[in-house]
């Protein structure tokens, strides 16, 4: 029997229609034709305008009829479309009141909020025609990708190694080896995959790929001219759809497959792929922004506004998308499910997370819905969820956001308070003992694991980790904003001189600080997170706020490969120690006792002598024993480990504590030695057992076996 749900009932012209099914929203491909959907509950009318691909001026407007219209929800069937040429839009009628928050204008051509497939910024850098009606044009994804058996890896966090990267400045520079057509791509990332796995990581988290425009708030530096852009992308423009400058195949619409094809890769090599997603603002901006989609659609559902009208700015780029919102809410849901599902991604990370959990005046929630429908939504039931726990509003909650037992927090305390303790500074020894053990102080008595800390000492915001240890403050002038831009609260320590500079006894100075930035991070417990080019001390000499360049100051230049092959060795080096070593990963808080009989407690603390650490207010010198046995990885239990930090201007004795009797100290890193590691299960052993001389600013991690 013929279905009757493919024959048309109403016609436009030469186009034959049908009442469309109302979920899901957006296109979607149904036999015979297409099924365009869209909600706005204030709108009086909606127009659905189709264009051929490229073509400045549409070929068709279809009214949808009244009849068309369920609740709040327009739908209608177009059958017979050549849907690989098609792109589409909408326009919307009804009410013009900004106090009400109503900016209805059917003069505008509006976005599908939830575009698979987003054109008109085809090919990164090339500047659109501004005469254009309609610069971000929807698209239909077709989603016929092979997968294989391909499907999330779920690496326990515990067991997690993240290293942050922007798509384009990983591999643009001319140095990275890539065909030149492929730099800065998706495909070129892929070409990098052994470099990943020699790295020693097995998860990567990339900057905002959704479709962005590079041109958005573009502008010429005012004493050089220079053309600076919104690099970074955080400022989305679609949910839904992967940057088609990001992809060597964008220009001809394959960015999907593109991307697809380089996570079924990381996952054939045992590498995750977390997403930074940015759902607390959009790219319309404030009140003098441009309209893109949301604001034509249904201003006053999807923006938090004043009871005047204007934009509520929590996120601090001129608007707040009013998450728990039902409607903004089910969204993002259906956003990250489809991310999910159709481009199997491991996680999330939620750019200025705190916004998602105020209500829509602004006030902080007790008990967010949106934070808690993501936590135990299905469908994202194996996926991380990682919240910046703070936002440009003055709410701080690291430590206190809302987690439902799944949220895990960049761990903004760590990253200050490691900073604090690498430099020097007096008081540190005890909140440094509290980072190691993943935290307990801000996660414990909730019932969070050290998972739940995802550690860091840089990230894309703020100082590399050479220039931490280059400058005491920020240099931003190439930004524009005659160095008014970018955080002043750095935490960092020049070592002598500010910037670069030929004193041999500086230079060495920041060599060792860089590689105890990187032990102490590779053996604190929770989840480590590496920046960019910080195995390679890739600079950016000063800067600490390089959102609008694309050029050598973001792009990761490979030759440092070869001229700090040692620094590169030695970052691989401690992040294979880590995946060698359960003891460093454990689900659990320590307990700060020995709860198997071994005869040691699960950590203990040191100084320079054994078994008394040093926590007054003037140390600097903090010592830990971790004890193997109570780590198992399967019916193994691990090593004893013993690490050393003496963050004094002076070399100073470590006393070691004495091992079982059977089993030895072995040297596997000190950063205060020419020979700063050495290799995994054949470190040699310590000259003398019963201790250690460190010099100043150095970490050594002794392995007992």
């Amino acid at each position: 029997m013929e279905r009757i749900d493919i024959h048309p009932t109403h016609s436009s012209g030469n186009y034959r229609l049908r009442c469309g099914r109302p979920l899901p929203f957006g296109a979607t491909l149904i036999a015979g034709g297409v099924n365009f959907s869209i909600y706005s509950s204030h709108a009086t009318s909606c127009t659905l305008v189709l264009f051929k691909r490229h073509q400045p001026e549409p070929v068709a407007e279809i009214l949808f009829p009244e009849e068309f219209r369920i609740g709040n929800v327009w739908s209608m069937i177009v059958f017979d479309l050549d849907y690989e040429n098609l792109e589409y839009g909408y326009r919307m009628d009804g009410p013009v009141d900004f106090q009400q928050g109503h900016w209805f204008n059917p003069q505008k051509i509006l976005m599908d909020p939830y575009a698979k497939i987003i054109g008109g910024r085809d090919v990164w850098g090339i500047e659109p025609d501004w005469s254009n009606a309609y610069q971000h044009r929807a698209r239909l994804a077709f989603d016929d990708f092979d997968w294989g058996n391909d499907r999330p890896l779920e690496i326990p966090p515990e067991d997690q190694i993240i290293y942050e990267m922007h798509v384009r400045g990983f591999t643009q520079h001319p140095s990275s080896g890539v065909k030149e057509t492929h730099r800065g791509t998706f495909a070129a990332v892929r070409d990098k995959i052994p470099y990943l796995k020699q790295l020693g990581v097995n998860a990567i988290e990339l900057m905002p790929i959704f479709e962005f425009d590079e041109f958005e708030n573009s502008r010429c530096h005012p004493e050089t001219n220079e053309l600076l852009l919104n690099y970074w992308g955080y400022s989305t423009v679609g949910f839904f759809a992967p940057k088609a400058g990001y992809a060597a195949t964008g220009k001809y619409g394959m960015q999907v497959d593109e991307l697809k094809s380089l996570v079924k890769d990381l996952h054939k090599n045992g590498i995750e792929v977390i997403l930074d997603v940015v759902f607390n603002h959009t790219a319309e901006g404030n009140e003098n922004g441009p309209y893109i989609s949301f604001r034509g659609i249904d201003n006053k559902t999807y923006y938090m506004l004043t009871p005047e009208g204007y934009y509520f700015n929590f996120s601090g780029c001129g608007n707040t998308l009013n998450c728990n919102h039902p409607i903004v809410r089910n969204i993002v849901l259906d956003c990250l499910r489809y991310w999910v599902s159709e481009y199997h991604i491991d996680g999330f990370r939620f750019d200025l997370a705190s916004i998602l959990g105020r209500d829509p005046w602004g006030a902080p929630l007790a008990n967010p819905p949106l934070l808690e429908t993501l936590a135990f939504d299905p469908i994202l039931a194996k996926c991380k969820l990682i919240a910046e726990a703070w936002d440009a509003g003055g709410l701080y909650q690291v430590g206190s956001f809302p987690a439902y037992g799944r949220w895990a927090e960049w761990n903004g305390k760590y990253r200050d308070d490691i900073r604090q303790f690498l430099k020097g500074d007096a008081g540190k020894v005890g909140a440094m003992a509290q980072c190691l053990q993943g935290s307990p102080d801000l996660y414990a008595s909730a019932g969070r694991g050290p998972a739940t800390s995802i550690n860091f000492i840089t990230a894309h915001d703020g100082f590399t980790l050479a220039d931490l240890v280059s400058y005491n403050g920020k240099h931003n002038a190439a930004n524009g904003e005659y160095n008014s831009d970018g955080s002043n609260d750095n935490e960092s320590w020049n070592c002598g001189a500010e910037g670069w500079t030929e004193d041999p006894s500086i230079n060495a100075l920041r060599q060792r600080q860089i590689r105890n930035a990187i032990a102490m991070l590779m053996v604190s417990q929770g989840v480590p997170m590496l920046l960019m080019g910080d195995e390679l001390g890739r600079s950016q000499h000063g800067n600490n706020n390089t959102y609008c360049h694309d050029n050598e100051l973001n792009w990761l230049d490979w030759d440092l490969l070869k001229t700090n092959q040692d620094l590169f060795h030695f970052v691989s080096h401690c992040l294979h120690f880590r995946q060698a070593h359960p003891v460093l990963r454990n689900r659990y808080h320590f307990q700060n006792r020995d709860y198997v009989g071994s005869g040691y407690a699960d950590i203990s603390w040191h100084g320079t002598q054994a078994w008394q650490a040093d926590w007054s207010e003037a140390s600097r010198t903090l010592a830990f024993m971790l004890c193997g046995k109570h780590a198992k990885q399967g019916s193994v239990t691990d090593n004893y480990i013993y690490v050393a930090m003496n963050m004094y201007w002076d070399t100073q004795w470590f006393e070691v504590p004495a091992l079982p009797a059977s089993l030895k100290w072995h040297v596997s890193v000190n950063t205060g030695s020419p020979f700063d590691h050495f290799a995994i299960g054949v470190e040699p052993e310590l000259e003398h057992q019963h201790g250690l001389l460190m010099r100043d600013h150095s970490v050594a991690i002794l392995v007992g076996r």
